[in-house]
């Protein structure tokens, strides 16, 4: 189970009761912090996100929406005593960034805090249960997309068969991982009659700031969740790229060519007051389409 709760989908200003970028992404193991714009922790409040559960942060870009409020949440999980290990991922020099001003501020953390500067695309972290890495996408400035996947759930024992069948528990956990029961008669007994099928892995692409980039829907191919931004619609897509960012259509076609599931739309512009309109226009390219609603969680 994949699910992303939108915390803040405004680009640089504040405005409309919209908040700069950041996300909550909930496995049944993890929650993660994807960006952590001004107001994340008065959101994550405002939502009932316990912060003191999220031990990985995931850093697209030093824009100031997608990381000023960072330090403010650092500081309240020091104040608040949190001893569990945090994990950072981010550009090279947000490391500095931290290390400046927690010193200015005389502050230090009481738990274990590890940075992982983005170099390469590539695995940033894996567990049993998931892989995030990341890949770079074409904004001013350095600026990574994150992928996130969950690996192959094993198949649910079908407890009414396997007892029929007198299969020993001692390997349950082959069947499991879908290997096939040869009894003391040399009988086959297929994994399909004494396991239960499950859901198929899920996967989120959040693809950060970026101007139109074609590489993309390559390296998110057939995601079941992907967020895009689309800071302006699509009468202005000449200031989009300008300014290396998205139209709503172009958003659509990177999904469009990903071959993506569902699609999210997010970072718009305070130029505009309501957003059904990028609906519209996205809709056009890719049916499937939301906008990403701040509080709203949205399933894999």
């Amino acid at each position: 189970m994949i699910a992303v709760t939108i915390l803040g989908n405004n680009s640089a200003v504040p405005s409309h009761n919209r908040h700069p970028t950041a996300q909550v992404l909930q496995t049944a193991e993890h929650l993660m912090l994807i960006d952590c714009g001004e107001g994340t922790q008065m959101q994550m409040s405002r939502y009932k996100i316990k912060k003191s559960r999220i031990n990985h942060i995931f850093i697209s870009h030093l824009h100031g929406d997608h990381y000023f409020g960072l330090i403010g949440l650092l500081n309240s999980l020091a104040l608040n005593n949190r001893l569990t290990d945090l994990h950072i991922y981010g550009p090279e020099k947000l490391q500095s960034i931290i290390d400046i001003q927690m010193d200015l501020s005389g502050t230090g953390f009481p738990f274990q805090f590890y940075f992982h500067k983005l170099q390469k695309e590539g695995i940033l972290f894996e567990d049993k249960k998931i892989s995030v890495e990341c890949f770079e996408v074409n904004h001013r400035i350095e600026c990574w997309g994150f992928m996130f996947r969950e690996k192959k759930n094993p198949r649910k024992i079908d407890i009414q068969e396997v007892t029929n069948f007198k299969i020993p528990k001692s390997f349950y956990e082959n069947l499991h991982h879908g290997e096939d029961f040869v009894n003391e008669k040399n009988e086959v007994i297929k994994n399909e009659i004494l396991t239960l099928p499950v859901e198929p892995p899920k996967s989120y692409a959040f693809c950060a700031d970026t101007a139109f980039y074609e590489p993309i829907a390559e390296k998110i191919k057939g995601v079941d969740l992907v967020y895009h931004e689309s800071t302006y619609l699509a009468d202005l897509e000449k200031k989009a790229t300008l300014r290396f960012h998205s139209t709503s259509k172009q958003a659509a076609t990177i999904a469009k060519k990903a071959g993506a599931k569902k699609l999210l739309l997010g970072h718009f512009s305070s130029m505009y007051d309501t957003l059904e309109k990028f609906k519209e226009e996205a809709s056009e390219i890719f049916e499937n389409t939301e906008i990403a609603e701040e509080g709203t969680c949205y399933l894999a």
